[in-house]
């Protein structure tokens, strides 16, 4: 059987070649060299990993709901000086879900209310300690992991919700992990993105050495050159020491550098706009002093937490939203999650980076929202 071959200067110069190997859109859904038109193939990937989402459903891509505006919005006090915002949006009768922003340090944004639709969901969304509208803002002072699962229970009960949804990516996604451990019995249901557990070898791919080989432009240029070589061999050490420091003019440098590293490359194709954001002053402060405030100490989880507790959670109906490029929070992690929690949905994004922005991404954590909207739990 005979295909014809483009080439890579010219569509017009074709050649053709005897088809001996499989055309590459048996396997990727797309294929560079030849006219071979199949549709996407949706279902098992081959290796049994995961279920091909996005454009491998071959179905279109979803969007997000329409802009709304909370119903109520408020501040609880959570102990130790810090007063946590929140707000609740949709249907106050509705399906319980609480959002956990990533970072840790990111804070919530409007755009955050639309994953979920309204007439079905009572949408639960706060900044965490030090993040965003929380005051103090970018504090370290008792600001851990455990803080924060109290700070949701606190929550939990002051709005008088027996059990939630939770909805988490990035740092989010360990919040949520973390929180079900722990609270098993209050949990419904699980959305998770660009999974991460905050171990030291997925610190290591991040900021040593795997994504500097992808994005070295930002790597070389900014990020690392802003840290004196002789440092260079522990970046996240090197930065933890300037974004505590006393000096401000440091600390702010260094908050921008490190913010606008991670920006930079948490989409496939890099986001101009989002990439700017690292630049804001307050944002860029607080995400890098409280990432690194909880990057240095691992999340506060000790080692093998996850694992180790995860039949507590393997009951809990969850989807598992992954994209192959994520360069922040390697495929591996939440291909080792869904090892070890094979009931889980694990949908792979073959088109994605990270951020929940990215429009297969974007379908996929919608379409989790919907299949949960009525479901029991």
């Amino acid at each position: 059987m005979e295909y014809v071959v483009k080439s890579m200067n010219s569509v017009a110069n074709k050649l053709t070649y005897q088809r001996e190997m499989p055309c590459w859109r048996d396997v990727f859904n797309s294929c560079i060299y030849c006219d071979h038109k199949l549709p996407p193939k949706p279902g098992l990937l081959n290796y049994n990993s995961g279920t091909l989402g996005g454009h491998g459903r071959g179905d279109g891509l979803r969007k997000r709901y329409p802009p709304i505006e909370p119903f109520a919005v408020g501040r609880i006090d959570v102990g130790s000086g810090h007063s946590l915002y929140y707000e609740q949006c949709g249907n106050q009768e509705g399906k319980p879900v609480i959002f956990l922003h990533g970072g840790p340090g990111a804070g919530c944004s409007a755009g955050d209310r639309t994953f979920f639709n309204p007439k079905h969901y009572h949408v639960i969304i706060f900044d965490q300690r030090g993040s965003g509208r929380s005051t103090p803002s970018g504090n370290l002072n008792a600001n851990t992991t455990w803080n924060l699962i109290e700070d949701m229970e606190v929550l939990r009960l002051h709005l008088k919700i027996d059990k939630w949804m939770l909805f988490g990516g990035s740092w989010g996604s360990a919040l949520a992990l973390a929180y079900a451990i722990e609270h098993p019995k209050r949990v419904t249901e699980m959305i998770l993105r660009g999974v991460f557990m905050c171990r030291q070898v997925e610190l290591d791919y991040f900021f040593q050495s795997t994504t500097q080989m992808i994005f070295p432009d930002a790597y070389d240029g900014s990020f690392a050159a802003y840290i004196p070589e002789a440092e260079r061999g522990d970046l996240l050490k090197a930065y933890h020491a300037r974004l505590t420091s006393s000096d401000e003019s440091v600390r702010l440098e260094a908050a921008k550098k490190w913010t606008t590293w991670e920006l930079s490359s948490a989409c496939l194709k890099p986001h101009v706009d989002a990439i700017a954001h690292g630049e804001d002053p307050i944002f860029a402060m607080n995400m890098a002093r409280i990432e690194t405030h909880y990057f240095i100490n691992n999340g506060f989880f000790r080692d093998g937490y996850f694992f180790e507790n995860i039949d507590v959670i393997r009951t809990i109906p969850t989807v598992i939203v992954q994209g192959r490029y994520d360069m922040i929070c390697p495929f591996r992690t939440a291909f080792e999650l869904h090892r070890a929690f094979p009931e889980a949905d694990f949908v792979v994004c073959g088109e994605s980076g990270h951020a929940s922005i990215e429009p297969e991404i974007m379908s996929e954590l919608v379409r989790a929202c919907d299949k949960f909207s009525t479901f029991s739990g």
